[in-house]
């Protein structure tokens, strides 16, 4: 049934951020007879990672947040690992998790940060000078840390930024539109790509991935020892080690991230000017981004005009996988600033590229570089012949085929919603010849993947879904659990630095998908997506409340569904619903479920009044808030029609001191229309 905040004054809404909001509020009144499964499934996995994540905090920290590793580093190599075991514990926060787990993630940044600066990695809390590809990972766990605590983290975030926004820091050249080197950051004076002769390139690298600069040595020439050999010595360093490289564009997450925080417009001007930079020279270079720009602003200028062949890019070493990646990442940040999808073609057009070149193909049958992703994402499906496309390009064209990766296209449908790029998917779907209805429980660095069955759920092909992933979350915990107890009392060497985030029990990707109907983030760098977010009207905090449940079923803006479930018998919940990661959306209207007979409420278990009566009542909203007041053992399914990309956006909470008046919340105690 729909109530008014009471006591609020309200006002207008608008389409921005800006100014008073009125704010309507729904109050549950269908009584919660027998929970469906993903409801305690989903509270049981909350409880699994509270225990999991201080069992890691125990066995793996020291008492001031930082890893347990006593080595040294010998290359540049290595601070990504240090901050990846940590970067989705504040995201497990923003969904519910633990009061006590936000400052935990924040002391664990500080203590690594301690840690690589007296290991010589870092310079002003930043790292001296590497890839975008690895300091895109890096950064993960400081752009949930801005999202769950903006207020702290704001001012080292924006220092962050102006290594790239501010030209004086020596990253950037405005007058050429590019970053001035593959490896950059808060040291201008780490030049190259090595700090020896040679490229620290190991022999099962070269094994898997080949060397860069291939055309440089004449196929039948005899192989010289690695540490002189030409292709990762002096040529790579004067042909590759300057100049500007696709995965750059990853810093755009950064940037974008700044503007968030502070909404200046310099950020904006930034994105707009380095990415439509990109925008452009992909248009130039017909249906592919090039993945290189010469100092002179020149594609292909330090390569004898290839618009493959730069560092991580499309020769050499992932190819798609990492230019894809730092491409989305940037063209969804111009398009956030701008409003202006237009940007998202250079992104587009390259997938379709690879698309039009996919080869259907048994995995083993495959030139595949990435043989140990996809054996453990497959499973027995490697023998299946299922849609391959070519990460790489060389002078011999395209190779290096691997199954399509989902992320990518997902993330792009879930930004526009537009009918182009779920048909996109649809048809990735229908070339596959592998059932997107499978749940395997692996679980990728990216701690994604599973996105194909997700998407066949919200096309409502698969019910059972929500109880399968959140099945396959807890089998990885306790999977990590067990590794954990293997590797404890490990004396951990600079082989084994990978051994932290592949013991990090820590698992959000179900509760993402399944409570915020978004997909995974971008793992090189990407911010949050979501349909929704959740806070906690009593507690006045982000996430759901304890006990609470959410399922969004459906995300077109027409029809952007939720079910939220209150599995207390005694206890009255309230939730405070945002439309969108950074409350860029506006909810127009919601139709919720209703009992006609409020005595259900309050006599929970007469079952003389026969099963209650459900009808669906309508509430104009007009804000990018709804509060949603569950009384104890009660549920609601809350229909909302959504305008998508219509406000501001902002880490501002409902709770802010500058929050929109009329929202519903912020009364005291937290309690709302009660």
């Amino acid at each position: 049934m729909p109530f008014s905040p009471a006591d609020h004054p309200t006002g207008e809404d608008t389409a921005s951020s800006d100014g008073p909001v009125s704010t309507a509020g729904v109050r549950a009144s269908v009584p919660l007879l027998e929970p469906p499964g993903w409801a305690p499934a989903q509270r049981a996995l909350f409880d699994l990672l509270d225990h999991a994540w201080r069992r890691f905090e125990r066995d793996f920290t020291g008492p001031d947040g930082r890893l347990d590793y006593n080595g040294r580093l010998t290359t540049r190599d290595g601070v990504d690992d240090f901050y990846e075991a940590f970067f989705n514990w504040p995201q497990l926060y923003l969904l519910g998790g633990a009061d006590d787990l936000l400052p935990a993630a924040e002391q664990h940044w500080e203590g690594v940060t301690r840690q690589l600066t007296e290991l010589g990695m870092l310079k002003d809390e930043f790292e001296r000078g590497y890839d975008w590809f690895h300091q895109g990972e890096s950064l993960l766990l400081l752009y949930f840390l801005c999202m769950a605590a903006p207020e702290r983290w704001s001012q080292r975030a924006l220092r962050f930024a102006e290594l790239y926004v501010d030209p004086a820091k020596g990253n950037y050249d405005p007058d050429q539109r590019v970053i001035r080197r593959p490896h950059n950051g808060s040291d201008p004076e780490r030049r190259g790509l090595s700090d020896s002769d040679s490229y620290p390139w190991l022999p099962e690298e070269a094994e898997l991935y080949g060397f860069p600069l291939d055309w440089i040595q004449p196929a039948d020439a005899p192989v010289p020892p690695l540490s002189v050999d030409p292709r990762l010595g002096s040529q790579m360093r004067d042909r590759m080690g300057s100049g500007d490289t696709a995965v750059n564009l990853a810093a755009a997450g950064l940037v974008l991230n700044a503007w968030i925080l502070s909404g200046e417009a310099r950020y904006a001007d930034w994105i707009v000017e380095y990415v439509g930079a990109w925008r452009e020279r992909a248009k130039a270079n017909g249906e592919v981004i090039p993945d290189n720009v010469g100092p002179d602003g020149t594609v292909g200028g330090l390569l004898e005009g290839r618009w493959y062949g730069g560092h991580y890019g499309w020769s050499w070493p992932h190819g798609w996988h990492s230019v894809g990646h730092a491409a989305c990442v940037a063209a969804l940040a111009a398009a956030t600033v701008t409003g202006d999808d237009g940007y998202l073609s250079m992104v587009t057009t390259s997938l379709d590229t690879l698309i039009g070149h996919g080869k259907v193909m048994a995995f083993t049958e495959a030139d595949s570089s990435l043989p140990a992703k996809w054996l453990a994402q497959l499973g027995p499906d490697i023998h299946t012949p299922t849609l391959h496309i070519p990460f790489r390009h060389n002078d011999s064209g395209w190779f290096d085929h691997n199954p399509v990766t989902p992320a990518v296209p997902v993330a792009l449908w879930h930004h526009t919603a537009a009918p182009a790029d779920r048909a996109r998917l649809e048809g990735l779907r229908e070339a596959s010849g592998l059932d997107w209805r499978d749940v395997r429980a692996f679980r990728a660095k990216e701690e994604s993947g599973h996105e194909e069955a997700w998407f066949a759920f919200l096309a409502g092909d698969d019910p059972g879904y929500p109880e399968r992933i959140l099945a396959a979350a807890q089998a990885q915990v306790r999977h990590r659990l067990a590794r954990m107890d293997r590797y404890r009392d490990l004396d951990v060497a600079e082989e084994d630095i990978h051994v932290w985030q592949q013991s990090n029990p820590v698992v959000t990707e179900a509760l993402v998908q399944l409570t915020w109907g978004g997909p995974q983030v971008l793992y090189n760098g990407g911010l949050q997506q979501a349909r929704v977010r959740y806070y906690d009207g009593e507690a006045r905090r982000a996430g759901l409340p304890p006990e609470v449940a959410a399922l969004v079923t459906s995300i077109v803006p027409e029809a952007t569904v939720i079910e939220l479930v209150n599995l207390s018998a005694d206890r009255a919940r309230t939730v405070v619903v945002q439309a969108g990661a950074f409350a860029e959306h506006t909810i127009v209207s919601v139709r919720h479920t209703a009992c006609e007979d409020d005595s259900w409420v309050g006599d929970m278990y007469d079952y003389g009044h026969g099963e209650p009566t459900v009808t669906e009542a309508e509430v104009p909203v007009g804000s990018h808030l709804l509060t949603v007041v569950l009384p104890a053992s009660t549920r609601i399914r809350l229909t909302l029609r959504l305008s998508l990309r219509t406000r501001t956006p902002s880490y501002r909470t409902p709770f802010s001191a500058d929050a929109p008046v009329g929202s519903g919340v912020g009364l005291p105690g937290g309690q709302v229309g009660e």
